[in-house]
């Protein structure tokens, strides 16, 4: 019999599983665990060679999210999976529900592959890519952050690097998504960043106040299936990515700066998003940037009907800072 994850969710997931958990994560850390996670593709071209159909260490179970026979992983790591509502049990073929990657020197935990549920957290290549920017950006400052937030913080990777270069700032990570809540507050926890307020809202609108620095990293691409973590809604699917520009224009403080990572198909050489951005960014006072991060994503979304048009799919970052 399955032991399914939402009901081991609705019995555990609290603070006695938020602890559990964070246990694991420090279990997993003193155990010299790492994983970098690579893209959806790659992840199933390497589970699909000979010899991964099922884990043998916890990298296998927790990293690449194999099958794992009951005695494959260490009893206390088992049991601190049990106790966070991780674990499912179906006959001898055992997995989690979780993964932990490893950015920073620091452990993420995030949804298992393949992130099919609606409320999946995803980390991935850009969560490197962003928080790269983002770490970056703070330390480029002349002035300090006192005030941030990481708006569809995910796991809070945003956030935490942010916390991380900023000591003593109050740095808010903001999502609609309960889990995505949970898992930065794990997380969070797991880093020792103290100044890091995983909270409610929909982008700004349940924060108060201006901020010194905005980050994010939102869905946006063109989703078929509409997954909340990858589509990006609107046309092209910048919506959400242009919805946050739009927030920021209106919060963010004197000398405060976004730094936003997104993705664009380009058609005929014409970058629709950095159109759609600069129309929006005129009658602002920000001064901006904006430059294309990688030039070629995810090609396997080519030969999808959301991109029959695009020649190319690039991710990019734009920039903006208010005058001080």
């Amino acid at each position: 019999m399955t032991t399914t994850h939402s009901a081991l969710v609705d019995a555990r997931d609290g603070a006695a599983g938020d602890e559990a958990l964070q246990q694991l994560g420090r279990a997993l850390r003193a155990a010299g665990y790492t994983f970098t996670t690579v893209t959806p593709v790659t992840h199933q071209r390497v589970n699909r060679r000979p010899g991964n159909a099922w884990a043998h260490d916890l990298r296998g179970a927790l990293g690449w999210s194999r099958p794992f026979r009951p005695d494959t992983l260490p009893p206390s790591i088992v049991e601190l999976m049990d106790a966070a509502g991780v674990l499912e049990r179906d006959g001898d073929a055992w997995r989690s529900t979780v993964r932990f990657s490893t950015y920073d020197g620091e452990l993420f935990v995030h949804s298992a592959f393949p992130t099919t549920a609606a409320n999946a957290v995803f980390f991935g290549p850009d969560t490197y890519r962003m928080a790269d920017a983002a770490a970056a950006h703070v330390l480029a400052r002349t002035t300090p952050v006192r005030r941030a937030v990481d708006i569809g913080c995910g796991t809070g990777a945003g956030a935490i690097t942010v916390a991380k270069r900023a000591p003593g700032a109050e740095v808010f990570a903001v999502d609609i998504n309960d889990t995505a809540l949970r898992y930065a507050r794990v997380n969070a926890a797991v880093a020792g960043t103290s100044g890091v307020r995983p909270c409610r809202s929909n982008l700004l609108s349940d924060v108060d106040g201006s901020f010194d620095l905005i980050v994010s990293n939102p869905p946006f691409m063109v989703d078929p299936a509409g997954r909340a973590y990858r589509d990006g809604g609107g046309p092209g699917g910048h919506g959400l990515t242009l919805a946050i520009l739009d927030a920021a224009t209106t919060r963010l403080a004197p000398g405060g700066s976004l730094v936003l990572f997104s993705g664009v198909g380009i058609v005929d050489g014409h970058d629709s998003l950095r159109a759609a951005a600069a129309e929006r960014l005129a009658s602002t006072d920000l001064e901006w940037t904006y430059r294309e991060v990688d030039p070629d994503v995810y090609d396997e979304e080519l030969d999808g009907d959301a991109y029959s048009d695009a020649e190319r799919i690039a991710v990019v970052l734009l920039t903006a800072v208010r005058p001080g």
